[in-house]
């Protein structure tokens, strides 16, 4: 049985992390940090795990040796203390935007200020299992994502594919691409802010950042594209990320060779499904479905008139976005089936 503890588990993050955690067939949770709730029950602070678990929040000053160490913590503070945790685990998962990014450069440039540990940036495989699988076998350090930017990669992999066999190269990524996303409340996480308070959050559709979203950094990264933008709005929704990308397809292109790519990468991800129907209610990639799951529900709509192609992915920004992805690189990690512990195929009704 895999040991590992969670430093940082009073957020929501660090809530579902434990949730996916003590239901997992393979693992043992040790220790759940928190300052704010030391001392107390977990499950008071995510009662949902009620009946689940007797573990309580202990001191991140009292963490024993582990053999995974999931850090929940809120960036920037994981980079300051990396060689302690280091020192305590042989594989840590890192949840923050501490390591997901490789230069240093440009982690200034999106974040404000120096990274402190920059000789550990390339150490880190990049959160994502659809890009990435096989470096994460065997790997020690594997870093978070950023939920909106998972959404984007995800719904634009298809088109600018450049892992397994089934190679497409089929925007024109010199053009701008936009992505415009849908974000529900629990990103802005457990603390909440003025933004986030009740009688100003309900009801509304908000647009919070037209561009210049730290998440962009990532998309750019990890697909290669020098041209991208992401606009961030809120929507009156708890869970769930929807990213909407517009771009240009290359000359030629035709809705028959965007299911083909569709399909490749569905066939080689095993949390990835395909959502283009011509009936029903669910016709096009929904957030609302996918709570609690670690399923990315994308689809397309090809304009051959004109090239324009529009690329969707629903997700659960707590899940695919955050836990549920981290659980799955432990599990890569680990050499186990990544869909251990990750069944759960969300509810409807909901």
């Amino acid at each position: 049985m895999t040991r590992v503890s969670i430093v940082g588990g009073s957020g929501y993050t660090g809530g579902e992390l434990l949730r996916l955690l003590i239901a997992h067939p393979e693992v043992e949770v040790v220790q759940v940090t928190s300052r704010s709730r030391l001392g107390e029950f977990v499950y008071q602070t995510h009662p949902n795990l009620r009946k689940r678990t007797t573990l309580k929040f202990s001191s991140p000053e009292q963490l024993e040796p582990v053999d995974v160490l999931f850090l929940a913590l809120p960036h920037g503070q994981a980079q300051t203390k990396i060689e302690h945790y280091a020192a305590l685990a042989p594989n840590i998962v890192d949840l923050s935007a501490d390591f997901r990014l490789r230069d240093a450069a440009v982690y200034q440039k999106w974040y404000g200020s120096p990274h402190a540990a920059p000789e550990w940036m390339n150490k880190f495989v990049y959160g994502l299992p659809e890009l990435h699988r096989a470096e994460m076998a065997g790997a020690n350090y594997i870093s978070g994502v950023g939920c909106n930017a998972t959404a984007s990669n995800l719904a634009l992999l298809p088109l600018v594919n450049a892992v397994g066999d089934n190679r497409a190269d089929l925007i024109e990524t010199a053009s701008p691409i936009i992505i415009e996303i849908k974000v529900g409340s629990s990103e802005g996480g457990a603390e909440g802010n003025p933004g986030s308070h009740h009688p100003e959050r309900s009801s509304v559709i908000r647009t919070f950042s037209p561009f210049g979203h730290r998440h962009t950094a990532e998309v750019m990264q990890e697909l290669g594209l020098p041209n991208v933008s992401l606009t961030m709005t809120s929507v009156d929704i708890v869970r769930g990320v929807l990213a909407t990308a517009h771009a240009t397809v290359k000359p030629g292109v035709t809705t028959k060779d965007l299911w083909k790519a569709y399909r490749a990468v569905a066939n080689e991800n095993p949390f990835i499904r395909i959502v283009k129907e011509q009936r029903g209610i669910y016709r096009v990639p929904e957030p609302k479905i996918l709570a609690g799951s670690n399923y990315a529900d994308l689809g397309f709509e090809l304009d051959e008139s004109n090239g324009h192609v529009v690329a969707m992915c629903a997700i659960d920004n707590l899940m695919k976005g955050a836990s549920g992805s981290a659980v799955q690189c432990m599990n890569l990690m680990l050499g186990l089936d990544e869909t251990t512990g990750l069944e759960f195929m969300g509810l409807h009704p909901i």
